[in-house]
């Protein structure tokens, strides 16, 4: 069953400015260490930093409290299963959320599906609850 969608479009010029302007500041606040890692080592910084902004907005949508309610921004990071295929962590009050909406007899699967074409990037977030 279905738990929450959730979709962000996100202005890759507005990363970037944003990455220029307050640099580490920025991306500590907003990016995990993994995160960080991931997309420092690509030529293209910010469309890697931009799809990931639309996954945490995108995820904290689908959790049905936006970036409120004890979800921040480090609660979610995307990560890569041993596949390739892109997933989410969840950690703090974004997986006591999700815990907390997955019905009892279930385990939750975060799907995500990541895309740029500048100066945009997409991410959609579909958390689903599959019977133990």
């Amino acid at each position: 069953m279905i738990l929450g969608i959730g979709s962000d479009l996100c202005d890759i010029r507005r990363i970037e400015s944003s990455i220029e302007r307050f640099g580490d500041r920025f991306t500590h606040r907003i990016y995990t260490e993994g995160e960080r890692a991931r997309s420092d080592r690509r030529a293209a910084r910010a469309p890697s930093y931009a799809r990931r902004f639309a996954a945490k907005e995108a995820c904290a949508k689908a959790l049905g409290t936006g970036l409120s309610r004890g979800v921040f921004w480090r609660d979610m990071e995307v990560v890569n299963l041993p596949s390739g295929r892109p997933t989410m962590r969840l950690t703090g009050g974004a997986l006591e959320r999700l815990k907390a909406m997955t019905p009892q007899g279930h385990r939750a699967v975060v799907h995500i599906s990541l895309t740029d074409d500048p100066p945009m990037a997409q991410a959609f977030v579909i958390i689903e609850a599959l019977p133990i």
